[in-house]
């Protein structure tokens, strides 16, 4: 196959004589998706993880098609993506081609391939359906970003029009922070990803439909969360210490609507708080103070996030750390310090949002 091939070309190509009778509608926010399949079994799982944001009208502005099938070698050029700081795997290559980007999963051997409004997913996506969940998930990311939004690395919580973003260097517990004020009654906004809009009277947040993955350590220690886990695998890690439980890297889906009932997933709320957990494990007491994000970019760096290669736009997207400062006009920003201790910082949290 010609490397030169544009995008159109090959998901023409790839998608030729294959029907697609399985649909899969989806609103999120001001946006609608159809999500078009040759997998029955691909829509059933699309249908059970999208369940709060299922939509029964047929009319879209973004069409996605996943097909479970084998790809043949498109003769492309792949560059290597690099792995993240700390990470040694290579996982991604990606080649741009005329009219958008292919991008190939080294482990699965998924193609995901996108631009100028078409977006295809093909390999074996029964086996691999977090990947079709992540590509989804990444359109509307992109989206918003195109609207003007800023990304971040952070979870997000609500109550009524009161919402709070929680954000801290890798392994600090933001999704396990988020779920302890869900397990109290908040509703879900975002697990690690937030899209962030200025505005005049303070930032709107956007989540992402994207469930909580937790550890172990997390499901075991909210009653809410332990019905995920098999009674043989929770004797095993009960037998664990909190620092190997910690450590694990086996993950579950927690289905927000599954555990804690329908109507507590939101993806848009005015963002009023950002809470940047900055804790250690050291058995110290936790202290909640709040500060002013113009003179911590060091904080700030844990908030901002890059795009990574599931996006492109024509417009440019090279927000700085003073970007971001401005976006949080009009939000109250916390730092939790001292030693980890997610009962009181959900204490601390909630008396934020309700007081506010």
């Amino acid at each position: 196959m010609c490397a030169n091939t544009t995008l159109t070309g090959l998901i023409n190509l790839l998608s030729a004589g294959v029907a697609t009778p399985h649909q899969v509608s989806l609103s999120m926010g001001d946006c609608r998706f159809m999500v078009m399949t040759n997998s029955e079994k691909l829509a059933r799982e699309l249908d059970t993880y999208f369940a709060p944001f299922l939509n029964s009208r047929e009319d879209a502005d973004i069409f996605i098609t996943a097909l479970q099938a084998e790809v043949p070698d498109l003769g492309l050029s792949f560059e290597v993506k690099e792995p993240d700081p700390g990470k040694t795997k290579i996982k991604e290559e990606w080649v741009d081609v005329p009219g958008g980007r292919v991008i190939r999963k080294r482990l699965t051997g998924m193609h995901f391939l996108f631009g100028n409004g078409d977006n295809l997913a093909m390999g074996d996506c029964e086996a691999n359906p977090n990947q079709v969940v992540n590509f989804i998930n990444n359109r509307f990311i992109e989206r918003k970003l195109s609207d003007g939004c800023l990304l971040a690395h952070a979870a997000g919580v609500a109550v009524c029009e009161t919402g709070m973003a929680m954000a801290g260097f890798s392994g600090m517990g933001k999704s396990t922070l988020a779920l302890h004020l869900v397990s109290r009654g908040v509703t879900f906004v975002s697990n690690d990803r937030l899209m962030v809009s200025p505005g005049s009277s303070g930032p709107v947040m956007f989540g992402v439909a994207k469930h909580p993955r937790i550890n172990p350590g997390t499901a075991l220690h909210n009653p809410d969360l332990t019905s995920i886990i098999s009674p043989e695998d929770t004797a095993r890690f009960q037998s664990l210490s909190s620092e190997e439980l910690w450590s694990l890297e086996h993950k579950y889906d927690a289905l927000i609507d599954q555990l804690f009932g329908p109507d507590r997933f939101i993806l848009q709320c005015p963002m009023r708080f950002l809470i940047l957990l900055n804790w250690r494990r050291d058995g110290s007491a936790m202290r909640m103070a709040e500060i002013d994000i113009r003179q911590r970019h060091d904080l700030l760096a844990a908030f901002m996030k890059d795009t990574g290669l599931f996006f492109q736009s024509e417009i440019g997207y090279a927000p700085t750390a003073e970007d971001y400062a401005e976006a949080l006009a009009g939000c109250r920003v916390f730092e939790i310090t001292g030693g980890v201790d997610f009962d009181q910082a959900a204490d601390g949290c909630l008396r934020l949002l309700e007081n506010a």
